[in-house]
């Protein structure tokens, strides 16, 4: 998932550990079990850094609770990162996507059309961007959320995230000075969510004041009121796309 964002240089450093309970540990066999995968697969997804390793053989539950909240229907194919951003640009009422042709466009209309479950529409939008947890330093609060993009959460009735809590997107190209400025740690239980893309950030920052963005997000949370909301949000954009 993350080849297309030039994520291996970056991922393939060394992991650093986190302590942890046995109750937020699962062996990469209960972790392939838990999302339908093969142990080789697990392996894989560990070495990408899509899933947390702790240790040999061990993975972070919270990294699998979120991939599986990020892929309710795993058997759902993910459009590219660029078509996901078209799909949400239509969505949003943004108009045709440029950066798509008319071909492409027309083929992401139809199935805008044909999707009723938000769950889909999250399984095929899921690589809009790579979602990383971390841990940093408490002044990471103050000026961290000025180098993000931070989608409104008050459309949905949230309140925005206070103290420590960050969650926001950024580019691929900023990434790795932003974590290594903030002396960021890898931690999938973390308060702050970096989710990073290679799409042109000034396009997602016309997106992030729209509902679908902010619910999209909100329908992987961890947190069941904010994933209810999110989905809520997302069936009546798709009940409305439809009419």
């Amino acid at each position: 998932m993350s080849e297309h964002l030039g994520f291996t240089d970056y991922y393939g450093k060394a992991k650093l550990s986190v302590m942890a309970s046995p109750a937020d540990m699962m062996t990469t066999e209960e972790a392939a079990t838990a999302l339908g995968l093969s142990s080789r697969r697990i392996q894989q997804m560990l070495d990408e850094g899509v899933l947390v390793r702790l240790a040999r053989g061990v993975v972070a539950r919270d990294s699998v609770d979120r991939y599986m909240a990020a892929n309710p229907t795993t058997r759902t194919r993910a459009w590219a990162e660029h078509t996901a951003w078209g799909a949400i640009a239509m969505l949003s009422g943004n108009g045709i996507p440029e950066w798509l042709g008319p071909v492409q466009t027309s083929r992401v209309r139809m199935a805008l059309h044909q999707i009723t479950d938000p769950a889909e529409l999250v399984a095929r939008t899921r690589d809009r961007a790579v979602v990383r947890t971390y841990r940093g330093h408490r002044s990471a609060a103050a000026t961290l959320p000025g180098r993000l993009v931070i989608p409104d959460a008050s459309i949905l009735g949230l309140t925005a995230a206070t103290g420590e809590r960050i969650d926001g997107y950024l580019s691929v190209d900023s990434y790795e000075y932003i974590s290594d400025a903030y002396g960021l740690r890898e931690d999938p239980s973390g308060p702050i969510t970096l989710r990073v893309t290679g799409f042109p950030i000034d396009l997602v920052e016309e997106l992030a004041s729209e509902v679908v963005l902010t619910a999209l997000d909100a329908a992987t949370s961890l947190d069941p009121r904010t994933r209810d909301l999110g989905e809520r949000a997302l069936s009546a954009t798709l009940e409305a796309y439809r009419e």
